[in-house]
């Protein structure tokens, strides 16, 4: 053999083989093709997956129509017998009287062969003592006002113990939330007895508070900022710059403008989901702010800085606000209008380097 060339009947029998393979591909084309306009295309299953509607509430299991004797005996020992003991507890802690509802026939069908299945009483004692326990050690971090503020929010006074009853579910075990002025420990439908004593701490007790309806212009978590982050730290920010200016303290007006500022944000796109909870803590650190730049820009010092400062602030009032868009800086600015000093943010930098908003100050006088 030639080096170089291949057989002549190598060749045909390549063709030959090619030529069946073409045919038996044309074949099956047409096979395809035959079945796909016999049979349509619009007949092939969908692969698209089904579409559903959830609601937005979930219609609650039958009551148990009786409950065994064993069950009874442990509703009526644990649950019945405690009930006006753990009411008192409750009321004294609230200042007001509360009185505590559940269901134990209504509660009993989500046991899910757990804890609650034969210690139903048990079971509900133990989420309202956690319940007690959570508004407790919160009243104590928070104050006095924030008893006012549950009494005031779950005007009822009735605490509940009842099925979460959102779909899909808001809590992974267990929470709480306000509705038609009752407080309400909710427990998942499949965790019924799970992690009991954490349905009203921090992290579900606030946020129910927050969405309960209120008439008031500042919602629960702005207004709980301002007495934790505000109120206690003002007088002293107050002082520092009456000292700065040689005024006393009376002479000197701070206006936080939080009314005002919590609308404008609400409008608005605010750069932090959390602002509301920070709204005290921002606002006081702007003037804190605006003392530290007063400090460094010598107005305690220069006589003639600090005469310059207020005869423009002719009105010794020193304000706080949210505005549509800036007149000279990026985050932060001060501004004088009509003898007020305006400390001023954007919605989207409120919160954005604080400490700098008034490093123009003596700029602006």
């Amino acid at each position: 053999m030639v080096k170089g060339r291949l057989r002549s009947d190598w060749i045909f029998g390549y063709k030959e083989g090619l030529s069946v393979v073409t045919q038996k591909s044309k074949h099956l084309q047409q096979d395809l093709q035959h079945h796909l306009v016999s049979y349509h295309i619009s007949t092939l299953p969908s692969t698209r997956p089904p579409t559903f509607q959830s609601s937005d509430t979930m219609a609650p299991l039958p009551p148990a129509e009786k409950l065994s004797l064993a069950v009874r005996k442990n509703v009526r020992d644990e649950w019945d017998n405690n009930k006006a003991d753990l009411e008192k507890q409750l009321s004294e802690i609230l200042g007001t009287d509360w009185t505590v509802e559940a269901d134990p026939k209504a509660i009993w069908p989500y046991h899910n062969d757990g804890y609650a299945k034969e210690s139903l009483g048990s079971c509900i004692k133990a989420y309202v003592e956690g319940a007690i326990y959570q508004i407790n050690y919160l009243s104590g971090r928070y104050g006095s006002e924030f008893a006012a503020e549950i009494n005031d929010l779950a005007h009822s006074h009735v605490l509940t113990v009842e099925v979460e009853d959102q779909e899909p579910a808001r809590f992974t075990y267990n929470g709480c939330d306000i509705k038609d002025g009752k407080l309400r420990i909710l427990f998942n439908h499949q965790y019924l007895g799970t992690n009991i004593s954490d349905a009203l701490q921090e992290n579900n007790l606030l946020p129910a508070l927050n969405a309960a309806p209120s008439d008031k212009p500042l919602s629960f978590h702005a207004r709980n900022g301002i007495r934790s982050d505000y109120e206690p730290a003002i007088a002293g920010v107050k002082q520092d710059i009456a000292n700065l200016l040689g005024k006393n303290v009376d002479e000197i007006t701070i206006n936080p403008n939080f009314e005002a500022n919590f609308a404008k944000l609400s409008s608005s796109k605010p750069s932090l989901q959390d602002w509301q909870e920070r709204l005290g803590n921002f606002t006081l650190k702007y003037f804190e702010g605006l003392a530290y730049q007063m400090k460094y820009q010598k107005v305690g010092e220069d006589e003639m800085v600090q005469e310059g400062l207020l005869e423009a602030v002719s009105k010794n009032e020193y304000a706080l606000r949210i505005v549509d868009s800036l007149a000279y800086a990026s985050y932060g600015e001060v501004v004088v209008e009509d003898g007020v000093l305006y400390i001023q943010a954007k919605p989207d930098t409120f919160g954005t380097n604080i400490d700098y908003a008034a490093e123009k100050l003596v700029d602006q006088l």
